[in-house]
């Protein structure tokens, strides 16, 4: 088992999204949707993810929670 401990501490949680591109009046755009989260590791070096839908082009996109999102679980 790795004892190593990460030198940044990681927020509570991560969002996991799926992007998908779409063309819209001539115009190439990306929709972002939600399907899961991620969690470190109790270990503290991972992470545990959840994901209530599967990407269809298998990527996946995993980013810390904006501002009002933050304020909001608080």
């Amino acid at each position: 088992m790795n004892n190593r401990k990460p030198t940044n501490p990681a927020p509570a949680y991560l969002n996991v999204f799926t992007v998908e591109a779409f063309e819209s009046q001539g115009k190439t755009a990306k929709r972002w949707t939600r399907i899961g989260v991620a969690f470190p590791h109790k270990d503290g070096v991972g992470f545990n993810v959840e994901l209530k839908a599967f990407p269809v082009d298998g990527k996946l996109v995993i980013l810390p929670p904006d501002a009002a999102e933050e304020g909001a679980r608080q």
